[in-house]
């Protein structure tokens, strides 16, 4: 049977042969590459009719649900790639520009798309709602997170974790929910993960046998992990719901009380050395960025991550310090002598970053030599300064600081002493998930400790509760006065007799769990 598809021509309608539709709905995703521009715009035919459940177009039932086969949004989004290339082949619009030229462009393929599809026997003509759904597809495919946007646009999302060819998705406030097909294939979703390195300016880091591990973040900021050195390619996205928010939120959500916002607040501003520490997942990126929100802005910072998530460097919800914000670099898969080539890791960024006279220095997380660069600037004249470290249990930080002190090579009372010497404050955030039971995540301060010098000849730090939970209430209370109260009176933001005003009362409410106290 003849192929009736019919393009545009100089004199009128022109047919369309089947091999150039084929060409056009090919597999784009599954390449990666924008695809060479045509002699002439071809506009996207729509696809045939859905005939049977696994042509349902993924991701349907969640929002931004696509009317159509996902192979045209593709189709759609390499005529608009194109189109932009030919307006701006040097890429000298300003990405704000380029953005709105392409949000133009989307619009007007997206309307000639329709125009077809309501031709086409079979097919209901979209609706305004319908065709504004293709638009952000095409634009997400762009510029966001492709077909997994609609998973990252969902209210409450956390976490999304893909296994092959099926997400599960994690939500603060309610229990896991798995979404099947988010990809076409393995290799669909491993040139999803390298479209997503590039567009975030991570082109160095990419899954190939060389490099089957990757690590970057996503244009929205949301932290991506993959692999394939799993059963199948896997990934797993950690969003951040908020990025400019300081304690004062942090306050709101539960995580402080009125008390314990006031104390790190003048912590902050009385340039203690804070370690946050807590086990994975507990939010203790967020007290960072949250503490570091609260830095004098006529104050230089300097911030070291691995992968970048505190984002003190933009601007927040008040004015903060100048931020230089360095970010480790992966390699590219080759050795060179006992190093792997082009790597820039964390303990490397330290002395450069020292050089910028910064007045604090934050490292995002502390996971391994780096501890000792670290805890050598908060002891060498880096006051203020934070990190975080994964502990399980409150009454392991000392055990797990000197742990890594000495895989860097320290011996064990050496690292005592730095450790002593460089930390002021801990502060402990607990993880509570009650989403499997129909409740939701809790995260709160639990403890906040004062470390001490060493006490005798081989001795470890000692520590001071100053808050810690009692019977009937899990969340951090006032405990006992810390040494270093003085400076917090001097910066103006608090005042001992704070602590000793009815202390137990300070978190409000009892904490709404639906499991055992």
């Amino acid at each position: 049977m003849a192929d009736t598809h019919q393009r545009p021509g100089p004199g009128g309608p022109v047919p369309m042969g089947r091999d150039e539709l084929a060409g056009l709905l090919a597999g784009h995703l599954t390449t990666g590459r924008i695809p060479e521009p045509a002699a002439e715009p071809v506009p996207v035919r729509p696809a045939p009719p859905v005939t049977g459940p696994a042509q349902v177009p993924s991701l349907a039932g969640l929002p931004g649900e696509l009317p159509i086969a996902y192979a045209d949004i593709e189709a759609l989004q390499a005529q608009v790639s194109r189109q932009l290339t030919e307006a701006d082949p040097e890429r000298l619009m300003a990405e704000s520009d380029r953005r709105a030229q392409a949000r133009s462009l989307v619009t007007q393929a997206v309307a000639q798309y329709a125009t077809l599809h309501a031709q086409r026997v079979g097919h209901t003509p979209l609706t305004a709602e319908q065709e504004r759904a293709v638009g952000n597809a095409v634009f997400d495919a762009m510029f966001r997170g492709g077909r997994l946007q609609s998973l990252l646009d969902e209210d409450g999302v956390e976490d999304i974790m893909v296994d092959g060819l099926t997400a599960h998705v994690e939500y603060y406030d309610r229990p896991r929910r798995t979404v099947e097909r988010v990809a076409e294939s393995h290799e669909a979703l491993v040139a999803w993960v390298n479209r997503m390195a590039g567009l975030s300016g991570h082109g160095e880091r990419s899954l190939t046998p060389a490099t089957p591990m990757v690590g970057f973040r996503m244009p929205d900021g949301s932290r991506v992990t993959a692999s394939t050195l799993t059963t199948r390619p896997s990934v797993v996205i950690r969003k951040h719901r908020v990025r400019d928010d300081g304690l004062a939120e942090l306050a709101g959500w539960g995580t402080l009380n009125p008390l314990l916002h006031a104390f790190l607040v003048a912590c902050v501003h009385a340039k203690l050395n804070i370690l946050v520490v807590g086990d994975m997942g507990s939010g203790k990126t967020t007290m960072v960025r949250g503490l570091g929100r609260e830095i004098p802005p006529f104050e230089r910072l300097v911030t070291l991550e691995s992968d970048r998530e505190l984002y003190l460097d933009e601007p927040g919800r008040k004015p903060g310090p100048l931020t230089f914000a360095f970010e480790a670099r992966q390699s590219n898969g080759e050795r060179q002598g006992d190093k792997l080539a082009g790597e820039i890791s964390l303990a490397d960024m330290f002395s450069t970053a020292l050089r910028y006279n910064a007045s604090r220095v934050i490292v995002g997380e502390v996971r391994s030599t780096e501890v000792l660069p670290m805890l050598q600037a908060m002891s060498a004249g880096g006051s203020g300064s934070m990190c975080t470290l994964h502990v399980r249990r409150p009454h392991a930080i000392i055990s797990r600081l000197v742990q890594l002190c000495t895989e860097a090579g320290m011996a064990t009372e050496a690292a005592h002493h730095l450790i002593a010497s460089s930390i002021d404050v801990v502060v402990y955030i607990s993880y509570l998930n009650e989403t499997g039971v129909g409740g939701r995540k809790h995260r709160y301060v639990s403890h906040i400790h004062e470390v001490h010098d060493v006490v005798g000849e081989g001795g470890r730090p000692t520590t001071t509760q100053l808050f810690a939970p009692t019977a009937g209430e899990r969340r951090a209370i006032y405990q006992n006065m810390p040494s270093f109260i003085d400076d917090l009176e001097l910066t103006g933001l608090f005042r001992r007799e704070w602590l000793l005003d009815n202390p137990m009362k300070a978190w409000g409410p009892a904490l709404q769990t639906v499991g055992r106290q």
